[in-house]
């Protein structure tokens, strides 16, 4: 199952990057655009009503070292 929500998670990545840029001037759009989508991903995990033998928590930890991981790329300049 981490797999499968890992490799969601690059393929949620990998379809924002290619996804057409946001407004002229924004630094990282799809990088942003990704953590928007992760953040609902989350909410969305947070409110489930099922436990999944424990893997709705291991979506949710992934999940967050997946913002983790966006938020340090905001840092960056283009």
């Amino acid at each position: 199952m981490k797999n499968r929500i890992m490799s969601f998670g690059a393929l949620l990545v990998l379809l924002l990057a290619l996804s057409p840029a946001s407004p002229a001037g924004e630094q990282h759009p799809q990088i942003r655009a990704a953590l928007n989508a992760l953040q609902n991903a989350r909410a969305h995990l947070q409110a489930a009503s099922h436990d999944y033998q424990g893997h709705r928590a291991d979506a949710i930890r992934a999940v967050d070292e997946a913002i983790h991981q966006l938020q340090i790329c905001m840092q960056f300049e283009d």
